[in-house]
């Protein structure tokens, strides 16, 4: 299992994502149309030409999305449980089709569940830089994680 457990995730861990995306317009396109996202200000370059940046923005959902996303792979496959829930999200700057989004991870907090011996609940703050190293999405994530004991005493009693 890749994630991390419980345990393992303290409050002052920073995790540097290796995993980088380039956005593309067709990212930005299909994920407006999917969501019926029509605001011209993603999908209509005539329109967006006139606007305070010049050109179309990335949907800025999609980029929730993404930088959640990068963050699985070296913090939560296989030992969460759930996504509990976001706070604090901020878009400082746009992204724009052809940006680079690296991501980092910070452990804010944790706890133990009140209504759960499996688990314990973390908090991250994710943010996401373009490739000028601007930060293009900062956000406070609650998630629901494993706790490594009680999946080890599962496997004892197994």
């Amino acid at each position: 299992m890749a994630g991390l457990y419980y345990e393992q995730l303290e409050p002052g861990l920073v995790v540097e994502h290796a995993i980088r995306r380039t956005v593309t317009e067709m990212d930005n396109t299909l994920y407006s149309a999917l969501t019926y996202n029509c605001a011209p200000l993603h999908i209509d370059a005539e329109y967006s030409k006139d606007s305070i940046f010049g050109q179309r923005i990335v949907n800025s959902m999609f980029l929730l999305g993404l930088v959640t996303g990068v963050t699985v792979i070296d913090t939560t496959i296989g030992t969460t449980l759930g996504n509990l829930g976001f706070e604090e999200i901020k878009f400082p700057k746009p992204v724009f089709h052809g940006d680079t989004i690296r991501v980092t991870t910070e452990i804010l907090d944790r706890r133990e569940s009140k209504k759960r011996e499996d688990s314990g609940i973390v908090f991250f703050k994710h943010v996401a830089y373009n490739q000028r190293d601007e930060i293009v999405c900062e956000m406070k994530r609650a998630g629901l994680m494993l706790k490594r004991a009680w999946v080890e005493s599962q496997r004892k009693q197994a």
